[in-house]
């Protein structure tokens, strides 16, 4: 639109050329005619408008906004006609300790009082999108700087609110996924209502104070130790009983032997063994028989 209000303004010095003394006058002919070919590019080119891929367009006219809504592409508008454009990509708002992460600098965490008075501290990440069809309500009733005003104060109002309901240990264990379930459907019904989509809401970190970490630690020790015992002891029992199988097994077989034995066969197993022994290369002299019985004697030699 400022082509179109140059073009005047070359018009308006075309005419007044015109009515001036020579040699100002000769030129008021290619004055209008510039003038006039800049009003025309001007208003050509304010009648096309091109929005981005990702982005709707919002209208304006003479501070009036249109309910109607530019989707990405070419269109034909009225010249007069302001176009203000929002993007309806998915934002990424980061609410962090470490200065690299967050959009505002420094420690940017989230630090909320739980219900048994502990302080604990919050990283967040807020996924969000403008609702196209709403980007009209957000320029009238909240502007451009939504993220200020709706997504930041938001946020952190219902972590506060949600988080003061829960121990500190549970925000950290036990009911984690409770409180973030709690606490997006707290920042969507929000969103909601001033033209904003929540994606998702991710609770990056939870820290808890020191004496409590400490506390917890110990915990977490003291049971896997109790766990470590536990093993040892089942370990121990299975050793136990296996050995109480061979000793019954020992046993039995004892008294089977004890039983089932008899003197000719006692007198055949020894006969056997001296038999093997005198064979070996090693013996000389195997005397042989006990009692009344005739020795036998063998050798080698």
């Amino acid at each position: 639109m400022l082509i179109a209000i140059l073009g005047v303004i070359i018009l308006i010095v075309g005419i007044v050329m015109k009515r001036s003394p020579e040699p100002a006058s000769n030129f008021s002919g290619i004055a209008t005619i510039v003038g006039a070919v800049v009003i025309f590019l001007g208003i050509s080119s304010a009648a096309f408008k091109i929005i981005d891929p990702g982005k709707v367009g919002v209208q304006t006219l003479f501070g009036q906004v249109q309910g109607d809504v530019l989707e990405s592409g070419l269109h034909i508008i009225d010249p007069l006609v302001d176009v203000t454009t929002f993007s309806v990509q998915t934002e990424n708002y980061t609410m962090s300790a470490k200065s690299s992460e967050g959009q505002v600098e420094g420690d940017d965490a989230i630090r909320v009082l739980s219900s048994d008075g502990l302080e604990v501290t919050i990283d967040l990440s807020v996924l969000y999108r403008v609702t196209p069809s709403k980007a009209p309500f957000i320029y009238q009733n909240i502007g451009e700087d939504y993220v200020d005003k709706i997504v930041r104060p938001v946020t952190r109002t219902a972590i506060r609110d949600n988080a003061v309901n829960y121990q500190a240990v549970d925000l950290y264990s036990t009911k984690r996924e409770e409180f973030q379930f709690k606490i997006n459907k707290t920042i969507s019904d929000n969103f909601a209502k001033n033209g904003l989509e929540v994606q998702q809401i991710l609770v990056r970190n939870i820290t808890l104070p020191a004496t409590v970490r400490a506390s917890i630690e110990s915990k977490i020790q003291a049971e896997q130790d109790a766990q470590k015992m536990q093993f040892v002891l089942q370990k121990e029992r299975q050793e136990a009983d296996r050995k109480r199988v061979e000793a019954q097994g020992i046993a039995d077989y004892q008294k089977i032997i004890s039983t089932g034995l008899t003197d000719k066969q006692l007198q055949y197993q020894s006969i056997l063994a001296q038999q093997a022994i005198a064979t070996s290369p090693n013996t000389k002299i195997i005397i042989m028989g006990s009692g009344k019985a005739t020795p036998i004697m063998l050798s080698d030699k």
